[in-house]
């Protein structure tokens, strides 16, 4: 686990927050100029606790960099694989996700996905949730999945 911690300000107040930087070698690395997650520490004298936003994980085994070939079910397990890869990394877990966005290739794999997702968020309450269909997904996934929780 790596935290590479840089302060920047936010441009809607004159306060500056705690922006920290979220890496680990347990996920892919990102495929693109963005962060595997960007963790939001409270300041002084700010409510305790904090928030991480986790980019879109697609179905890459970050071993070996390389897309996970086989069914929707099999992309959606590396997917929240390295979904709870990145979460842990911050401090956080599947269990501390309040809301997640599913993004998919084609709609009439959804059961198939929900199936596997319920798995892995068996929590109550469950997260917020949306899901949408998208025309295309990086390296030519059928699943992304992001999320926010609670660190």
């Amino acid at each position: 686990m790596v935290y590479a911690a840089r302060t920047m300000n936010q441009s809607t107040t004159t306060e500056t927050a705690n922006l920290i930087e979220v890496r680990t070698e347990d996920a892919p690395a990102p495929v693109g100029p963005y962060s595997q997650a960007i963790r939001i520490h409270p300041g002084q004298g700010e409510a305790s606790g904090g928030l991480v936003f986790v980019s879109g994980q697609i179905p890459l085994d970050p071993k070996t960099a390389k897309l996970v070939v086989g069914e929707i079910e099999d992309e959606t397990r590396q997917v929240l694989a390295n979904l709870k890869a990145v979460l842990e990394a911050s401090g956080a877990s599947l269990a501390s996700v309040v809301k997640a966005t599913v993004y998919l290739t084609d709609m009439s794999l959804f059961p198939r996905v929900n199936a596997i997702y319920a798995e892995a968020f068996d929590s109550d309450p469950a997260p917020a949730r949306a899901t949408v269909e998208v025309s295309a997904l990086p390296l030519g996934a059928h699943v992304e999945i992001d999320a926010i929780a609670r660190c």
